[in-house]
């Protein structure tokens, strides 16, 4: 499976020698899963960031964004560049799945709205109820607990999604969009080492005490496994319907 991934930020200066780059952690998150499934991987990095935006929608087998520091609602010219192109992906039905920032641009770009949270960030491990089951939810689990960091939620879904799961803080957690868009708030890349050191660099921003809230909730079970599966399977899925 030919992954082509979207890069849309860098890790922090501070914080790039002990933890690696984004692109390093997404293949880390993928390598067991695809091991698990039998499937071998190939990626191809795109930095969106820097205005590297693909023009060819059949690049690569499936596409996957990552977060960003930067919100949907910027205005910077790369991330309206790559609204269009993920319109493109839609239209053409290529698998796509985005993480964090990646899910709030799937919602964006459909038309929905992306707002910053009156509750404020979210930090540390959230906690997830998964409401509706799908195929490709394998192994199944009713909670899906994923790191997190952000402040910009969706609002309103676009047309044709639908919300798998979510919580009181944060609704829309985990939705898909038609048959091949799939969206998670969380980032199940991020390991808690790194989440921890996130926190802490960010703690003039999130608030001293929301930080001391995420720090301890570290010691939860992170199912990152679980979601790495249920990425895989679900490009996968999509591919075979794509391909009738």
């Amino acid at each position: 499976m030919r992954i082509g991934l979207l890069q849309c930020d860098d890790v922090a200066p501070e914080l790039i020698d002990a933890h690696g780059n984004y692109p390093a952690m997404f293949e880390a998150l993928l390598a067991p899963a695809a091991f698990s499934l039998g499937v071998s991987l190939e990626w191809q990095v795109y930095r969106c960031l820097d205005g590297e935006i693909p023009d060819d929608v059949e690049a690569v087998d499936a596409w996957l964004t990552t977060g960003s520091k930067f919100g949907v609602n910027d205005g910077h010219a790369w991330i309206v560049r790559l609204e269009d192109f993920v319109r493109a992906l839609y239209r053409a039905e290529k698998p796509l799945v985005g993480v964090c920032f990646g899910h709030q641009l799937i919602v964006k770009a459909l038309g929905g709205e992306v707002i910053k949270s009156p509750k404020g960030w979210g930090v540390g491990l959230s906690n997830n109820r998964v409401g509706e089951r799908e195929p490709w939810m394998t192994p199944w689990q009713h909670d899906l607990d994923l790191l997190v960091s952000h402040q910009d939620q969706v609002e309103t879904l676009p047309e044709g999604a639908s919300t798998l799961g979510g919580s009181g803080f944060c609704p829309h957690y985990l939705i898909r969009v038609g048959r091949c868009f799939l969206g998670v708030q969380g980032h199940p890349e991020f390991r808690p080492d790194y989440s921890r050191d996130l926190m802490r660099l960010r703690q003039g921003l999130v608030g001293e005490e929301r930080v001391r809230q995420g720090q301890a909730s570290l010691a939860g079970r992170i199912d990152d496994g679980v979601m790495a599966e249920w990425i895989l399977r679900f490009m996968r899925e999509a591919m075979a319907v794509r391909e009738g």
